[in-house]
């Protein structure tokens, strides 16, 4: 990729071009992580709304563990989210090219470090199984994170219930019939082509990644996960290479 496309795509100065493009890589990762996921943990970590049910389900039945279990999913799913926000928000306050690269670099890491736990599932699996679906919770909330401030709460990548309920919205409104549209009194009904395709493609692109990273897992195991790491390396060395130059320029004066 061109180093000028990947400072358009993660650096500090945006363009709702370079938004939806980085939600789209974002979408894809998110998919495979969560698929990927899922055949090595048996639970989906980008799923807040089924873990909250199963902690609701298990009080209900009196199994303790499992709420305990899900309130660490929970939990860590918000740790995620607000770490990434301190991130951007420390890179943004001493006006850092990287404020959003940070975040997606320790993304990288973390995947990385789900490997290498990968690698002890089967011998310590009390352990390093909920350790697993911690550290895949943390990383969601981390990437979602850094698509919701980026772009105002409008797109999120591991957010497909949000999504899909938009898509149906904007539809609902392609397909009305405006039978008064001759009456200027009345607001035409029209529907947003351009977020709807949006919505769309980030759909089709979690399930494609879903595919793949299941593929991965299933054929490779846990080594899987570099390649997604070594995605969101290259998304995210540009703008720090920039702040390690800048800060380097300074520091020559």
């Amino acid at each position: 990729m061109p180093i000028i496309y990947l400072r358009g795509l993660t650096g500090k100065h945006r363009q709702q071009t370079a938004d939806r493009q980085l939600a789209r890589y974002l979408a894809f990762i998110a998919g495979a992580t969560n698929a990927g996921g899922f055949l090595a943990v048996k639970q989906y970590t980008s799923h807040m709304s089924g873990i909250v049910s199963a902690m609701a389900d298990n009080l209900a039945l009196g199994d303790v563990g499992l709420v305990m279990t899900a309130l660490g999913a929970l939990v860590s799913f918000m740790a995620g989210a607000g770490f990434s926000a301190i991130l951007i928000n420390w890179g943004r306050r001493r006006e850092q090219h990287s404020e959003y690269a940070l975040p997606l670099m320790l993304e990288a890491l973390l995947m990385v470090a789900f490997g290498l736990l990968g690698g002890n599932l089967e011998h310590h699996e009390w352990l390093f199984v909920p350790a697993s679906v911690m550290l895949l919770c943390f990383i969601m909330g981390l990437q979602n994170a850094i698509i919701t401030k980026l772009s105002h709460a409008e797109v999120r990548t591991t957010h497909v219930t949000g999504m899909v309920t938009d898509i149906g919205i904007e539809l609902g409104k392609l397909f009305y019939w405006n039978a008064s549209r001759h009456d200027e009194s009345k607001p035409m009904v029209r529907a947003d082509r351009k977020k709807l395709w949006l919505l769309s493609s980030l759909v089709l692109l979690f399930f494609s990644g879903g595919v793949v990273g299941a593929i991965g897992f299933k054929r490779i195991g846990f080594s899987a996960t570099l390649f997604l790491a070594v995605v969101l390396v290259i998304l995210a060395t540009v703008p720090l290479i920039d702040d390690i130059r800048a800060a380097a320029a300074r520091n020559s004066r």
